[in-house]
């Protein structure tokens, strides 16, 4: 008699009380996850406290002693500013490893999904033979017999559909975590940047405090003498040298404010907040990448440090049209991890540091301004498509500025980075006092 193992049952009934467990990652103890919090919460309250300071310490008269103590309180702010941050990065590497955990399980209860349920259809096909469903029932003796082995279907039958259930509910939720991954892995490249741009701002903070002492001599005289001598801070001003790389010219402080200037006039972008931009950016083109140079290792080619999917075909593009070999053209390289491995993506081109993907959205924009193919590598050309896009930010208004530094930066607001912002309104505030003192 032709009828279906019980062994089939109960193995198929074993399997889907298996998979069908609900799986919790392996997750850090809330302890630890609420010492970082609070942490993070002190360190914050300390960087309102010497903020508060540093705020009544401008308010005082223009000395020598005032002017170390608030470059003082600005390095203490920093130290604070970078352990905030140390402390962020440690919370999104604990969310990194939970959610790899929870895909890596998800991934592995698939496998075994597939795996049985080849093993359970091999099994029904070689008991049943070639012989179809309703010839198994009616070769049956008795109705008895008909029905017990029709019942035995539907339990199989049941069962593969719960499996099929428990299977596609894996997929959904493997995507989910995916999506959730890449996030925090963005947050993590984000707070890398930040990191890179405190210890930046600590390092000039300390240089400019050892300048001033090394001018004076530490005495008050030598200081007023120095901050009275406006002449001399203009022309100091102006002839700031900034060297384009993979460009033979350098240009003056004083020439990235007529060019700043020029775009501002094209879009109504504050000159000072876009030069605050492409300093925080690239140090006004100094900086424009320490990938895809001549000589650099293959791990550092555009190939393995661009976002495949969705720049490596723009970036060929723009080089293609502007004449350039793809293979030694300079990019950003992505954020490094402690362990010096990359995270994110990297390939940000020129002074203003366009990805190619969003660089396609603006290049034709520049182009009609000025009448000629756009450039990235550019500077007049990376300070009118930076200008573009941060006046579609809401930088129309200084009011607005914060907001368009912010979206420049992480395409939102997000609180998290305001350093960022932050950084950039205080480096335009001062740069406008530059500008100003260039035009007395």
């Amino acid at each position: 008699m032709l009828r279906i193992s019980r062994t089939i049952i109960v193995t198929l009934a074993l399997i889907v009380a298996t998979v069908a467990f609900s799986f919790v990652a392996a997750q850090s103890a809330p302890d630890e996850k609420s010492q970082l919090q609070q942490q993070l919460l002190e360190i914050e309250r300390q960087i309102a406290e010497q903020q508060q300071q540093l705020k009544q310490i401008q308010g005082e008269k223009n000395t020598l002693q005032k002017k170390i103590n608030q470059l003082k309180k600005q390095q203490a702010t920093l130290n604070l500013q970078i352990q905030a941050t140390n402390l962020q990065l440690s919370q999104i590497e604990t969310k990194l490893a939970e959610t790899q955990a929870e895909i890596d399980h998800n991934q592995l209860q698939q496998g075994q999904i597939k795996e049985q349920l080849k093993l359970l259809i091999t099994q029904v096909y070689q008991q049943q033979g070639n012989y179809s469903l309703l010839y198994l029932l009616l070769s049956q003796q008795n109705l008895s017999d008909i029905l017990t082995e029709m019942q035995s279907y539907s339990v199989i039958s049941d069962s593969l559909h719960d499996l099929l259930v428990t299977g596609r509910n894996l997929d959904q939720q493997l995507q989910e975590n995916r999506v959730i991954l890449s996030t925090h892995q963005e947050d993590a490249s984000n707070l890398l940047s930040i990191q890179n741009l405190q210890r930046g701002q600590i390092s000039g903070v300390v240089t400019e405090q050892n300048s001033i002492l090394q001018e004076t001599k530490g005495k008050e005289s030598n200081y007023q003498a120095s901050l009275s001598n406006t002449q001399k801070r203009a022309n100091e001003i102006r002839s700031r040298l900034y060297q384009l790389l993979g460009v033979s010219t350098q240009i003056s402080f004083g020439q990235a404010v007529e060019i700043a200037t020029w775009a501002s006039g094209q879009t109504g972008v504050r000159a000072s907040f876009l030069l605050a931009i492409l300093t925080q950016e690239s140090n006004l083109g100094k900086n424009v990448g320490t990938c895809n140079r001549p000589g650099d290792p293959a791990t550092k080619s555009y190939k393995v440090v661009m976002k495949p999917t969705r720049d490596i075909e723009p970036f060929l593009a723009v080089t293609a049209e502007l004449g350039m070999d793809p293979e030694v053209t300079p990019v950003s390289c992505p954020m490094k991890n402690k362990d010096g491995s990359f995270n994110g993506w990297g390939g940000a081109m020129g002074p203003a540091q366009f990805i190619p993907s969003t660089w396609m959205g603006y290049k034709n924009k520049v182009s009609a301004i000025t009448g000629k193919l756009a450039n990235p590598w550019d500077i007049r050309d990376a300070f009118l498509a930076s200008a573009i896009k941060l006046k579609a930010g809401g930088a129309g208004t200084v009011a607005g500025e914060w907001a368009a530094a912010m979206r420049y930066f992480s395409g939102g607001t997000n609180t998290k980075y305001r350093f960022y912002g932050d950084n950039v309104v205080a480096m335009a505030n001062q740069y406008q006092a530059d500008i100003d003192n260039l035009n007395q």
